[in-house]
C-alpha cells in the first residue's frame, strides 16, 4: 500500500462516539475492519493518555503521551496514522499494562485491553497487508518453530556454530539480512537430542504412591533448546508422584504468530493443540507448561481464538510447572517432598518473568524456592524479549536496553544462583551479565540430589 495516503490524521473524537466497537473477539465481524479499528484506537489512546499508570512498562506508552501532547487541545483523534501505528510496534505483549489498568473488561463500562487490542491491530495490518515484505519474510521464519527446531537439531553442530558466532558478525549479518533475526542478540543453541526423544527412550519407573497424573506441553524452547528443564520437571514431577506423559499430537502454541499479527495461521495452529490438549485432559491428565509465554496461550489465548468447550477444558486444565508444585503443596490430600539433601544456594536471584506475572497465579516459582531454604531476592524488571519481539532485528535499538536493566537489577542482587521461568528472558539475561540462569524447576532438582544429565 502506498505510504502517502496512510499519513493522513487519524479518526476524531466526535467520529468515535458514533461509530467505534469495543471489542477483542477475533470472530467479531468487525475486529478487522480498518476504520473501526482505528477509531477504537484513537478512544483507548484517549483513555491511557489521560491515566498515565503505565509509563513504566514499555516506550508504547512514553511514545503515545509524546505523539498526544504536541497537540494543544489533547485529541489523540489528531495522531497520524503512522503515529498509531508506532505505538503498537513498540507494544511487545508482556501484558502488565493488563494486570495494572483499572478499566479493563468486566471491571469498568469502558472494557479497556490495550495487548488484545494492540493484537487486532496487528491482524487489522496483517490482513490488509500493510506490513511490508520483509517483516512477513520474518514471521514466516520465526513461526516455524517446529520445522526449524527439527532441522536444527539434526544438525545441532552446524546450527550452534552459526547461531553462536560474536554478536555483529558476518555470518550473524547474514542471518540477520534473510531471516530478519537481530545480529546483536544472544541466540540459545540448538539441542542434539530433543526432549521428546529423552523421554520415549528413558526406563519410566514405577511411582507407589500417585498423586497426579499430568501431560508435559514442552514448548518449543525446551523440545528443540533446553531439553534438560524438562527432563527435571519430569523428575521432580515423578518424585513427588506425579506421573507424566507427553502431550501427543500437540505443537508449537503459535505465538510467534500471534505476536506478529498472523491470526489465521494462529488459529489453525491453536485449533490443533486444543483438540490434541482436549484428549489429554479426558484421559485423566493436567496440562503443564513450563514456560511462561505458552502457558498464558493456553490459558487465555486460546479461549479468545478458538473458543468452544474444548479451549475452556484446556484452559481450566492448563499449570505452571511451579503452580501445580504448589497446589499438590498446599492440597490437604497431596504432599510435596520438602527434604532436601543436595545442592542448596544460600541465596538465588528470581526473575518472574512478565507472561507469568500476567496470568496472575502469584509468585509460586519464588515460593518453591523458599522451601528449599534458600534466601530469595525478587527481580521483577521485564526482559524486553517477549515472545520473539526482542529478537526482531527492527527492534533490537528498543530491547536491548530493556535488557540492560534487567541485568543491573540482577547483578545488584549479588545471588550465588540466578533462577528464572522464561528461557528466552534467561537468554537475555546470560546476553548481558555472562551468567546463565537455570529453570526453578533446575535448582529444585539440584536441592532434591537430582544429579544434572
Amino acid at each position: 500500500m502506498d505510504p502517502a495516503p496512510r499519513a493522513v490524521f487519524a479518526i476524531s473524537r466526535t467520529t468515535v462516539k458514533q461509530d467505534m466497537t469495543i471489542t477483542y473477539d477475533p470472530k467479531h465481524p468487525k475486529y478487522l475492519d480498518e476504520a473501526d479499528v482505528r477509531a477504537e484506537l484513537t478512544r483507548v489512546y484517549d483513555l491511557c493518555h489521560g491515566c498515565r499508570l503505565c509509563f513504566k512498562y514499555c516506550t508504547s506508552f512514553p511514545t503515545l503521551f509524546k505523539f498526544v501532547d504536541q497537540h494543544d487541545d489533547q485529541d489523540a483523534g489528531r495522531l497520524t496514522i503512522a503515529e498509531q501505528d508506532q505505538v503498537v510496534d513498540e507494544c511487545f505483549q508482556c501484558k502488565l499494562c493488563y494486570v495494572n489498568c483499572p478499566y479493563i473488561p468486566g471491571q469498568h463500562e469502558w472494557a479497556l485491553d490495550f495487548p488484545r487490542l494492540m493484537l487486532r491491530v496487528d491482524a487489522m495490518r496483517q490482513a490488509t497487508k500493510q506490513f511490508p515484505v520483509r517483516k512477513r519474510l520474518t514471521t514466516t521464519f520465526m513461526g516455524h518453530t517446529d520445522a526449524l527446531g527439527k532441522i536444527a537439531t539434526t544438525v545441532s553442530p552446524v546450527a550452534n556454530k552459526v547461531l553462536g558466532a560474536p554478536s555483529g558478525s558476518a555470518i550473524r549479518k547474514v542471518v540477520e539480512k534473510t531471516a530478519g533475526v537481530s545480529s546483536k542478540r544472544m541466540l540459545p543453541p540448538f539441542a542434539k537430542v530433543r526432549f521428546s526423544t529423552w523421554f520415549k527412550r528413558r526406563v519410566k519407573p514405577i511411582i507407589a504412591k500417585r498423586q497426579g497424573r499430568v501431560a508435559v506441553f514442552p514448548t518449543c524452547l525446551v523440545e528443540y533448546q533446553e531439553p534438560g528443564i524438562g527432563k527435571d520437571l519430569v523428575r521432580v514431577y515423578e518424585k513427588n508422584g506425579v506421573e507424566c506423559f507427553l502431550a501427543e499430537g500437540a505443537s508449537c502454541c503459535g505465538a510467534p504468530y500471534l505476536h506478529s499479527g498472523d491470526a489465521e495461521k494462529f488459529k489453525k495452529v491453536a485449533a490443533d493443540n486444543v483438540a490434541a490438549l482436549a484428549a489429554a485432559v479426558r484421559r485423566g491428565n493436567e496440562i503443564v507448561v513450563p514456560q511462561p509465554t505458552c502457558g498464558y496461550i493456553l490459558k487465555k489465548d486460546y479461549v479468545d481464538y478458538v473458543g468452544g468447550a474444548d479451549a475452556d477444558l484446556v484452559a481450566a486444565n492448563t499449570y505452571d510447572a511451579a503452580e501445580y508444585l504448589m497446589r499438590l503443596h498446599k492440597a490437604e490430600d497431596t504432599e510435596l517432598v520438602t527434604e532436601f539433601p543436595g545442592v542448596v544456594p544460600e541465596k538465588i536471584t528470581y526473575h518472574a518473568p512478565c507472561h507469568l506475572r500476567a496470568q496472575n497465579i502469584g509468585m509460586k516459582s519464588r515460593d518453591l524456592l523458599k522451601l528449599t531454604g534458600a534466601k530469595i531476592k525478587l527481580v521483577q524488571t521485564c526482559s524486553g524479549i517477549d515472545g520473539m519481539w526482542g529478537l526482531r532485528a527492527e527492534n533490537a535499538e528498543l530491547s536491548m536496553p530493556i535488557a540492560k536493566k534487567l541485568a543491573q537489577e540482577i547483578t545488584a542482587a549479588d545471588g550465588d544462583e540466578v533462577a528464572g521461568d522464561c528461557h528466552l528472558a534467561n537468554t537475555a539475561i546470560n546476553e548481558q551479565t555472562g551468567k546463565a540462569p537455570s529453570h526453578p524447576l533446575q535448582l529444585l532438582a539440584r536441592a532434591y540430589g537430582i544429579p544434572e544429565e
